[in-house]
């Protein structure tokens, strides 16, 4: 194997992108007693919620509540999702840490997503990165569908490189790069990574992998290998995925954290906390959670 990293930073959007695609509505004490058991876990970053209209996503309508009575550990970075500049204003007034800007890099993805061209999308960007930084506050940017999309197939990798850039140029922190309908596989990472590698720093990139066809930590392994050392999951695999019907969602941080761990790479991430964490949204969601650990845990207790 290539060398790898001894470190890795994982993000947990299991709050935000993995609650967002639930169709039941988890009460907002759930939530909030959910986000304070992970903030205790070994994170170093929470995306907690989604200050998007309450019209399309009804998941998150408590966004300002949750970040009101989350209790704030010192050491985590808790960050929140913004489609503009009203989603920014109502992100600031809770006093977030981090917001997070989103788009896609195929047209017809982000016209579905966003309502608006890539072209329209990047003035709306740029105003909200730009009012988040006088703020004061760090800024993320995702960009989705960069190995597939569900109406246009096959996304040219200058168009991500694209849209990569000019997210970079607006100021952003940090560039995630995700597989929104989990079509990837680790060649195509390695090669697709290869190709940006000439072209942005990896120093301020990371991962986005969703596992539809179990792929993901698949392709962590060839992002490891690349010299990525970031990446985004959701506890459990929470989330599924609004384009493959009865697919898991983003990758399970539980069985990135062990695979990780196993392979002697530190995540800062106790697994023990991790796991009561999983079993109590489990419990919550009231159904079982896609992860593999989460599969052994409900059998070591039958």
């Amino acid at each position: 194997m290539l060398s790898l990293p001894s470190e890795v930073t994982i993000k947990e959007v299991g709050p935000r992108d993995g609650l967002q695609n639930e169709p039941a509505e988890i009460l907002t004490e759930d939530k909030i007693a959910w986000i304070d058991l992970l903030s205790e876990a070994g994170y170093s970053y929470l995306e907690f919620s989604s200050f998007v209209h309450p019209k399309w996503i009804p998941q998150l309508k408590d966004a300002k509540e949750v970040a009101q009575r989350i209790k704030r550990n010192k050491d985590v970075t808790y960050a929140a999702l913004v489609p503009n500049m009203k989603g920014l204003e109502a992100a600031l007034a809770t006093d977030v840490d981090e917001v997070s800007i989103f788009m896609s890099a195929s047209d017809a993805h982000n016209r579905k997503n966003i309502n608006k061209s890539i072209e329209e999308t990047y003035p709306v960007l740029e105003e909200v990165v730009r009012e988040a930084k006088s703020a004061g506050k760090s800024v993320r940017g995702y960009v989705s569908t960069v190995f597939g999309c569900p109406y246009e197939g096959d996304v040219p990798i200058q168009q991500v490189i694209d849209v990569s850039k000019r997210l970079l140029d607006m100021g952003i922190d940090e560039l995630s790069l995700g597989d929104t309908i989990g079509v990837a596989n680790p060649k195509q990472v390695w090669e697709t990574l290869g190709r940006l590698e000439a072209e942005l720093s990896f120093q301020h990139l990371a991962m986005h992998f969703h596992n539809t066809r179990g792929m993901a930590l698949a392709n962590i392994l060839a992002s490891l290998q690349r010299g990525i050392t970031t990446f985004d999951a959701s506890l459990g695999g929470l989330g599924g995925c609004p384009y493959a019907k009865g697919a898991s969602g983003n990758v399970a941080t539980d069985d990135l954290v062990h695979m990780l761990h196993q392979m002697g790479i530190s995540t800062g991430i106790d697994e023990k906390k991790l796991e009561q964490a999983g079993t109590f949204i489990q419990e919550k969601l009231d159904k079982p959670l896609p992860s593999h650990h989460m599969q052994l845990t409900r059998n070591e207790r039958r």
